[in-house]
């Protein structure tokens, strides 16, 4: 494995019941890269992408992040060991403001503890304004800096997709998995993300990008992996999967003539 390898993952499989949702699926990602993950409905994507990030066990295989061994058994433990992840569906505490939703993020890598919490420590004390300034910082970052302080069910849609985002970066994770990120977006709206997902890549972060939008896809990720019927059939850079005769037929077909 390449000392720059972020993610490896070999001969992942996973079964529900009678089903064969996964055989024998890999994925190779090298540091600061975008990597599309792609196929038609019921394909395996989002079975592969939950095995990754701990919210199913696989059956099978290996897991390597950053170039040591990790299990996918619980989404704190993968987060802990540094992939985080958003949700095709937005999963933000409603209530809570913009700012609090990324200090939850961001406490996975604190140090004060429950006690120091009860106790109110001067060190807990110092930590949490930390926390508080880390937090608007990516929200400056991720655009929505002037929202902080709102309520995150009020925010604009494509707003709660970058506090997602922003939320998943407090994590200083190895990698960020993003889970349709651009669902239910308009074209000015996906604009926007691909700038940022784009501004993330070149400050050296890694992701793993699963979508449904070819053409974000093709036009951001530096390598695809296709799947269908829970096996892998392509994996190379956009323009050698756009031509490849198996992702012709099994999941861009008509859109490519």
């Amino acid at each position: 494995m390449s000392k720059n390898t972020i993610l490896k993952v070999v001969g992942a499989s996973k079964r529900f019941g009678g089903v064969q949702a996964l055989s024998d699926v890999g994925i190779t990602i090298e540091q600061g890269q975008v990597v599309g993950l792609i196929g038609p409905n019921g394909a395996g994507k989002t079975t592969f992408f939950n095995v990754i990030t701990g919210l199913y066990v696989p059956d099978s295989g290996t897991f390597e992040l950053g170039g040591q061994a990790y299990k996918p058994e619980a989404v704190h433990l993968v987060a802990k060991a540094g992939i985080a992840r958003t949700f095709q569906n937005i999963r933000l505490f409603p209530e809570m403001t913009a700012a609090e939703n990324v200090m939850v993020g961001r406490h996975v890598r604190t140090h004060s503890g429950l006690l120091g919490a009860i106790l109110r420590t001067p060190a807990f004390k110092a930590e949490e304004k930390a926390i508080d300034a880390r937090a608007r910082e990516l929200l400056d970052y991720v655009g929505i800096g002037k929202y902080a302080d709102f309520r995150a069910r009020t925010l604009s849609y494509g707003d709660q997709r970058r506090l997602e985002i922003a939320r998943a970066l407090a994590t200083d994770p190895k990698l960020i998995a993003l889970d349709e990120p651009a669902a239910g977006m308009n074209a000015t709206e996906k604009v926007v993300l691909r700038e940022l997902i784009d501004r993330i890549r070149k400050d050296g972060r890694t992701i793993l990008l699963i979508e449904h939008d070819v053409k974000l896809v093709m036009g951001l990720c530096d390598r695809v992996t296709v799947l269908d019927y829970g096996k892998p059939i392509a994996e190379g850079t956009p323009a050698e999967v756009q031509r490849n005769p198996k992702v012709i037929e099994a999941y861009l077909g008509a859109q490519t003539h």
